[in-house]
């Protein structure tokens, strides 16, 4: 009986019989004494002691906690919680503590070449009076669009485009080009000799790659269009219903902008739809309508309109020069006119730049700030969180967007900092006036969402002056969200041109902004990467971004009665960020649901992780992640022991060795499907066409005819 009222530590009992006479007879008089002291215990007591050592490892009320070198504790009322696997409850302590700085990696010293970044020149000193444009369309850029200078790739482009030639468009992201071809395309279509009536449908076809660009591009249309009242702009997008759109395109639309999953499917399905009058064809963001694998749907797009209209002009837009764009220029543009803003700007000795040089390239706006940190992966959310509470909260006007790799990571950390950072109001310390704590404003932005709620996420934080915008890369491309400040990446991208894109969102029209780029230890390489293709960042010190929380009352240690938490410094820097840890993992054991929402934002995680390309693959590899770290920074206590046999059969399945390379191939068809689940016009069902168009690595286009007039 003294042997089952003794705390034994938490192994099954059988475990203690067969042991070395010494160690046994050592153990009875420790059993012994302490059976001794715990004896004068009431018998209720004791049968509680009892039941509760033999189940789970047991803390007493009574006892006085240990503190671990760099780890803080909290008190907290008794109360149930899930146990790490969400199946049924169990009594934890009152003391909770926490090894959040413990057995972390070391954070390596960052040796990067500091190279000499592509800039561009974003204003020339021309104004758009110089050219010679419509009187109402002048006056409407200047009133209504608010700009009288031209950008230099508005410069180079518009007269070009005027002239009626075949252009391929290349500069960087924020520079103005949606203006460099819509005002060249409502210019010539308003100064035709027969007046555009409504029924003679598309004159104008404006490819792009995402909803919320449709959007945009739709808006700045229906702006330039204020003084020209009969030509009349539509948008054909997913997630709307067809049989409005059908409606619109009986009545008459001129000028159409449209995701290319939709026009196909409109083009396969709608009798009314025709090309015959089509004299623009624009293809935006080029670079990103290929890498989503929609070469099939521009193929049945092109093929459509060759047979209808042989006499158009086309133009080719984006940030970036891959091998697809141009592969799509070849086959669509006649004799183009090659505008880079960024040849203009580079003194080079050999003015014919090699096109290898070209494509590893990428040009950087000159008020644009990139930072980069290093974060082991237990700290990434208290990071994360930390550094959200002192760009938002403690300074003004500031404006965030952060990108994630997968719709389940937003939705994740939506609900985790809604519940948890914008209803937390806490007392800021004395450093800190309380008109200085601003409110925070949680979005969401993900393909999986409605459209309608995805159109009113999109127009709320476009007006906001303040906010922070949890995204995918459904926000990536060609949006101009004003006033954006900083642009987070915390997961990081699968390539420099998505990269460039990203924190293209801010210092759009030669406004500043800033980036952050965090990595874990292993991923330090990844900065050399971007060197690579002269990109620059320069290193901020975790420690710095955790020191907010010093700031803030709320995150200060609570001990008993009237203790005091003495800490100072760096001490006091991890105990706070420990209690904000500790509060993430309290919401999400709170509930049942809350558990599995971090579970399956786990395993999208690490799903995506799988995913980064072969020659990232050293630096971002499934086999360097600590499981149980990296479910610390989804506020898992531990990691989750159903999830292991799932990430070995998807290791398995992308390095399984076959000569015909089929893995690579159900790899490719994998991702065409999630592509496609964040922008395809939502009308496929199990993801078929994203399977198809996985397959499609080149274009089939029907030879078109230069019609008359054609130079």
């Amino acid at each position: 009986m003294a042997t089952a009222c003794s705390p034994l530590p938490d192994r099954p009992l059988r475990t203690y019989f067969g042991r070395p006479p010494g160690q046994t007879r050592r153990q009875a008089e420790a059993t012994k004494r302490k059976h001794q002291v715990s004896s004068d215990a009431p018998p209720t007591k004791r049968r509680n002691e009892e039941i509760s050592s033999l189940s789970a490892k047991k803390t007493s009320d009574k006892e006085t906690p240990r503190t671990f070198k760099g780890s803080a504790h909290k008190l907290f009322p008794p109360k149930k919680y899930l146990d790490s696997t969400g199946n049924g409850r169990q009594e934890k302590p009152c003391i909770k503590t926490s090894s959040l700085f413990k057995n972390n990696p070391e954070i390596p010293e960052l040796h990067r070449a500091v190279v000499k970044q592509a800039r561009e020149q974003v204003f020339s000193p021309e104004a758009f009076q110089e050219l010679n444009l419509h009187p109402h369309l002048i006056s409407t850029i200047n009133t209504v669009l608010k700009m009288s200078s031209m950008t230099s790739v508005q410069k180079q482009s518009i007269p070009v485009l005027l002239e009626g030639r075949d252009a391929l468009v290349r500069s960087q992201t924020g520079s103005g080009k949606t203006l460099a071809y819509c005002i060249p395309v409502v210019q010539s279509l308003q100064a035709l000799t027969s007046k555009i009536q409504r029924s003679d449908g598309p004159y104008a076809l404006i490819l792009v790659p995402t909803r919320e660009l449709a959007l945009q591009s739709f808006d700045t249309v229906q702006k330039l269009l204020r003084p020209f009242t009969w030509i009349v702009p539509g948008v054909l997008m997913g997630g709307e219903k067809r049989k409005s759109e059908k409606a619109r395109l009986r009545k008459g639309i001129n000028i159409l902008i449209s995701t290319p999953g939709r026009l196909v499917d409109h083009i396969k399905s709608t009798k009314n739809i025709h090309f015959s009058r089509i004299r623009w064809l624009v293809v935006d963001e080029a670079d990103r309508i290929l890498d989503l694998g929609f070469e099939k749907d521009i193929t049945v797009i092109l093929n459509a309109v060759n047979a209808e209209c042989q006499k158009r002009q086309n133009v080719l837009l984006s940030a970036t020069l891959t091998e697809g764009v141009t592969r799509l220029a070849d086959i669509s543009l006649h004799n183009p006119v090659s505008i880079s803003v960024l040849d203009k700007i580079w003194d080079q000795p050999n003015p014919k730049e090699d096109i290898s040089t070209q494509l590893d390239s990428f040009a950087i706006p000159e008020s644009l700030d990139q930072h980069v940190v290093l974060v082991p992966s237990k700290l990434r959310l208290v990071c994360l969180a930390a550094f959200i509470l002192q760009k938002c909260k403690f300074e003004k006007d500031q404006k965030m967007i952060v990108f994630f790799s997968s719709c389940e990571l937003v939705e994740f950390h939506y609900n985790l900092f809604l519940h948890t950072l914008s209803c937390r109001s806490g007392a800021p310390t004395s450093e800190q006036l309380p008109s200085a704590s601003w409110p925070l404003k949680f979005l969401r932005l993900h393909g999986n969402m409605e459209q309608e709620e995805r159109t009113s996420v999109f127009h709320e934080f476009s007006r906001s002056r303040t906010g922070i915008l949890l995204c995918t890369d459904v926000a990536a491309r060609g949006l101009d969200l004003p006033q954006v400040t900083w642009i987070v990446q915390y997961s990081a991208p699968s390539s420099p041109a998505e990269y460039i894109h990203r924190i293209g969102r801010t210092a759009r029209i030669g406004c500043h902004g800033s980036s952050l780029l965090i990595l874990a230890p292993s991923e330090a390489e990844y900065v050399n990467s971007l060197a690579s293709h002269k990109i620059n960042v320069s290193e901020i010190k975790m420690e710095d971004i955790l020191a907010v929380l010093r700031k803030d009352d709320c995150f200060k240690r609570r001990q008993r009665g009237a203790q005091k938490s003495h800490a100072s410094g760096p001490q006091e820097i991890r105990e706070r960020a420990t209690v904000l840890q500790t509060i993430f993992e309290d919401f999400v054991h709170s509930s049942e649901g809350m558990v599995s929402w971090a579970k399956k934002a786990l395993q999208s995680f690490i799903r995506a992780y799988a995913t980064y390309p072969r020659e990232l693959k050293p630096i971002f590899h499934v086999r360097s992640l600590h499981l149980g770290h990296v479910a610390k920074s989804f506020g898992l206590r531990d990691a989750p022991r159903n999830l292991n046999v799932s990430i070995v059969k998807k290791k398995a399945s992308l390095k399984r060795p076959d000569p015909r390379r089929k893995s690579q191939k159900k790899h490719r068809l994998v991702l065409a499907e999630v592509l496609h689940s964040e922008y395809s016009s939502g009308l496929e069902a199990g993801g078929t066409k994203g399977g198809k168009q996985g397959k499609q690595r080149g274009f089939q286009v029907a030879p078109r005819k230069p019609g008359p007039g054609r130079e």
